[in-house]
């Protein structure tokens, strides 16, 4: 935060009392706002983008990422599935002679090796950015998402995490609005890192509000 310097009252002409009774409380809140919360933990050092000159781009501010332990939980995750769709699809084609089982078990298994393959690129396309009035959040990179939602607009926001994410000290954040389009789940934020933020994104919410 850049604090503006201090002008020092002339010896000769004392300083207004009324006027630094007012100024002092008008700066606080818009300070607190200004200034994000802290993100710590492990998250990606790099944001991945599309290589295309026509990509949706931000240009000012700075974005912040996940961490790489979601890779993880969504591998153990998805993989999990791929083994009970390939044994489903093995007892089912050659134990009990169901050929068909062939053609969606192996439409399946392709679809979740492609997931996984592109998984951890996807996930470092994953950031958002805390800006003077709204949250900024982007996703993806073949088909790229960019949501703006205003801290006035938000009604909710929810902490969850399944045992995985337990497991692996990571949650993710959803902010419900009055429009549901503009719905937001930012995944894989570390644990305390999304404990911060939700705090942060509470009290200013509230301030817009109540019009601070």
């Amino acid at each position: 935060m850049t604090n503006s310097p201090e002008s020092t009252p002339d010896a000769g002409h004392p300083a207004d009392p009324g006027a630094l009774t007012h100024a002092a409380p008008d700066a606080a809140p818009h300070a607190a706002q200004a200034s994000p919360p802290p993100v710590e933990g492990d998250t990606f050092s790099h944001l991945t983008e599309p290589r295309s000159e026509n990509r949706l781009v931000l240009e000012s501010g700075v974005w912040h990422q996940i961490s790489p332990k979601y890779v993880r939980v969504q591998f153990i995750a998805n993989g999990a599935f791929l083994l009970l769709v390939v044994a489903a699809t093995l007892v089912l084609a050659l134990v009990m002679n169901q050929w068909w089982a062939w053609i969606p078990g192996g439409f399946i298994t392709l679809i979740l090796v492609w997931t996984l393959a592109i998984l951890p690129r996807q996930a470092r396309s994953i950031g958002y950015q805390l800006r003077q009035d709204d949250l900024v959040f982007r996703r993806g990179i073949l088909w790229q998402r960019f949501v703006a939602v205003p801290y006035g607009r938000m009604q909710l926001i929810d902490i969850t995490h399944g045992p995985l994410d337990r497991g692996f000290g990571i949650a993710q954040l959803k902010f419900v609005t009055a429009a549901a389009a503009t719905g937001v789940v930012i995944p894989g934020l570390e644990q305390a890192t999304a404990d911060t933020l939700r705090d942060h994104l509470v009290g200013v919410a509230e301030s817009r509000r109540t019009g601070l």
